[in-house]
């Protein structure tokens, strides 16, 4: 509810709604697959996307940055003691 009440006062309550949720489901439980019935959608929160002109709904487990995985190829990079760069595709 904070998050709703933060967009009305910025005036933003109006626009148009995109749910963030799995992709593997209606639900936003990605265990659940395929069209369920009788669930409820958990919201997590809700964020303005205001250049775009829309409000992304955050709804179960995900990532809001697409592309990425769960680990990062970030965390296999280092550079050793010799100042090589280890871990680079």
């Amino acid at each position: 509810l904070d998050d709703l009440e933060r967009l009305q006062d910025a005036g933003l309550d109006r626009l148009p709604v995109c749910i963030a949720k799995t992709q593997l489901s209606l639900s936003d439980d990605e265990h659940t697959l395929g069209a369920p019935t009788g669930w409820t959608l958990e919201v997590r929160g809700i964020r303005p996307s205001a250049g775009a002109g829309f409000l992304v709904v955050l709804a179960g487990d995900i990532m809001r940055m697409p592309g990425l995985g769960e680990e990062p190829a970030a965390l296999s990079m280092d550079i050793d003691d010799t100042g090589r760069i280890k871990g680079l595709f």
